[in-house]
């Protein structure tokens, strides 16, 4: 029979991972693995101790799920890795252990639900495209406005800000930082005439008074 690892995690340092230690050494872990880091971190340098720690026939306990993954799918990711390693997963608030029938079952079902709201967020996103075009509008990023950029254009060649023109205009400042690079434009520095230079240029005659 193998030995039972705990995982405890909190947050943020104002937390104490002691109470969460405690109960998983009455639970009968002989080593708890520890991480400070928020949930949405996926650098968790003590669960990457705990796996490289355990063998097969180990047990990973925890207090509650939600200290291996902040979502389901990232929970379940765990769970099948654990699974193929041959190492079961205990919690003690939910009661789960996955070395049991009734346990694998469960985390069978959370499977599917991960499965049907993938799909639901699938459908929702193809049902939302559809009902865009139907009123006409293209989803994805909106084409530029080639009159605002050129105006932004003018106002950097004047003197002011990309920033400020970008404001002033409602462009974002990155477009308008790419158009300005894009242009070869700096500021205060007017671009080159692109005007034509008249097609009969007076004769020096005439402009002799």
């Amino acid at each position: 029979m193998g030995d039972v690892l705990g995982y405890a995690r909190v947050s943020t340092g104002d937390q104490d991972v002691a109470g969460q230690m405690l109960r998983l050494e009455q639970a009968g872990a002989i080593k708890v693995f520890t991480d400070v880091r928020s949930g949405r971190s996926m650098d968790r340098p003590g669960l990457i101790a705990l796996l490289d720690y355990a063998r097969r026939g180990d047990t990973l306990a925890v207090v509650r799920l939600d200290r291996l993954g902040r979502s389901l799918a990232e929970l379940l990711s765990t769970v099948t890795m654990l699974k193929e390693r041959g190492i079961a997963l205990v919690s003690l608030e939910e009661r789960i252990d996955t070395g049991s029938a009734a346990g694998e079952l469960v985390f069978h079902v959370f499977g599917a639900i991960a499965h049907f709201e993938r799909r639901l967020i699938a459908e929702r996103t193809k049902d939302g495209i559809l009902a865009a075009r139907a009123r006409g509008k293209r989803p994805g990023r909106q084409p530029l406005d080639q009159e605002k950029a050129a105006a932004a254009l003018k106002l950097v060649a004047a003197g002011l800000s990309p920033t400020m023109a970008a404001r002033q205009l409602g462009l974002g400042r990155s477009t308008v930082y790419r158009e300005v690079s894009r242009a070869g434009i700096r500021r205060g520095v007017k671009p080159p005439s692109t005007s034509r230079s008249p097609r009969n240029p007076p004769s020096p005659g005439l402009c002799d008074s």
